[in-house]
């Protein structure tokens, strides 16, 4: 069946002595493998749209189950600015590996427009850091161990003193006991990053090394604790 899908490539497998296999993350299907015959030839027309990290529009002959057969397709953002420059890639990189472990697992439609508006943005030149953050923490929903950001995880109260990584929530003075406080304004951006819609950010921006370093602290400990999920190359360029 011939139709046509919007995806990004998030690898790509030489096949044969011409052609590729690529695993693309697609609106309509989500996760799915597509040949690309003969696109590894200089004069492919196949050649351009058949590489990592494109984000198109790809007519394919679809097969639910085995390999579907691209048959040409249409560059929507080319992320040149993230193919250029070393630090945007690697960020890049990090969330591929990201996604494609969580994939392994399930899939959720919601989970393509949070990669495609991620690259975009960090194409667009927002801190890359900043947007990896954000993702990390939206698709913790997504694993089945979303953080209870709304109030006190054990009485309900309003006011929140801080996050107990046990508890997997917010605690309020009351309920304390002995865990790290974060920053009253790590604890807002927490949640602000947990129900932004990445679209709609038209700027962001945040200074403090304090803050970013409990974000990132944060993260690294809810994902050790609660998913099981560790991308190794994250250590080797993750600086706050």
């Amino acid at each position: 069946m011939k139709m046509t899908v919007e995806g990004i490539i998030l690898n790509e497998t030489n096949y044969g002595e011409t052609s590729k296999i690529l695993n693309i993350l697609t609106k309509e299907y989500g996760y799915i493998s597509v040949m690309s015959k003969g696109s590894r030839t200089l004069k492919s027309r196949l050649r351009g749209i058949s590489m990592r990290l494109v984000y198109g529009e790809f007519v394919i002959t679809y097969k639910k189950s085995g390999i579907s057969i691209l048959q040409e397709g249409n560059v929507l953002d080319s992320l040149k600015n993230i193919l250029t420059d070393i630090n945007k890639m690697t960020f890049a990189i990090y969330l591929i590996d990201l996604f494609k472990s969580i994939l392994k697992e399930s899939f959720h439609e919601e989970m393509y427009p949070i990669l495609k508006e991620a690259l975009l943005k960090i194409n667009a030149g927002f801190d890359p850091l900043l947007i990896t953050n954000i993702v990390e923490i939206k698709l913790l929903k997504y694993l089945g161990v979303a953080p209870h950001f709304d109030d006190c995880i054990l009485c309900g109260h309003k006011e929140i003193i801080t996050f107990d990584m046990n508890l997997a929530g917010f605690i309020c003075k009351n309920c304390y006991q002995d865990t790290y406080i974060f920053s009253t304004t790590t604890l807002k951006l927490l949640k602000l990053f947990f129900t932004v819609d990445i679209k709609k950010i038209d700027k962001l921006n945040i200074k403090s090394s304090r803050v970013r370093k409990e974000i990132n602290q944060f993260i690294q400990e809810y994902y050790e604790i609660y998913t099981g999920i560790y991308i190794k190359n994250k250590d080797n360029f993750l600086k706050v």
